[in-house]
């Protein structure tokens, strides 16, 4: 079985997600990494040079195509917007959102253009959370709401969700 991780930047995907595979001895698939190492270039260059449209099409692709077992996923924030790739993760994994409050992630996230967020043009960080956040709820099979919880409390809230599946 795969787990995927969605949620905004800054959720815990990454480091919730390499705490999550190794206590369950599994491999960590970090998406933004693989386009990277794919492409040659940083998410940034990437929305860049080809657009927030043609930066969300690569990362569909990505999504898309993946063929892992054993693995969590960590997938950018954006891929939300591709129903492609999330009707392919929820095929091959069990989809988590972690979702965090919007004045934590906005602490959290520093400056959103360095980070290689894919924000829509005349869209604040807040629309942008709220527009995702719908989407996140659409596709999970379950939420963690991490709010006031350290990452330890958030990875045993995870273990006992998925010992129970």
């Amino acid at each position: 079985m795969n787990i995927c991780l969605i949620g905004m930047p800054s959720s815990g995907k990454s480091v919730l997600g390499k705490m999550l595979a190794k206590k369950r001895r599994m491999r960590f698939l970090d998406l933004d990494t693989l386009i990277q190492e794919n492409t040659g270039k940083l998410l940034r260059e990437i929305i860049a040079e080809e657009g927030r449209e043609g930066f969300l099409r690569i990362e569909e692709e990505a999504g898309a195509s993946l063929s892992v077992e054993n693995t969590v996923i960590s997938p950018g924030g954006s891929i939300c917007y591709g129903e492609r790739a999330m009707k392919h993760l929820r095929e091959i994994s069990k989809v988590i959102f972690l979702h965090v409050p919007y004045e934590e992630m906005e602490k959290r996230i520093g400056d959103p253009v360095k980070r290689g967020v894919a924000i829509p043009e005349g869209f604040t960080l807040k629309d942008l959370y709220e527009e995702r956040t719908a989407l996140y709820r659409k596709y999970a099979e379950f939420t963690l709401e991490e709010e006031n919880l350290s990452a330890e409390e958030c990875l045993e809230k995870l273990m006992q969700y998925l010992d129970r599946i």
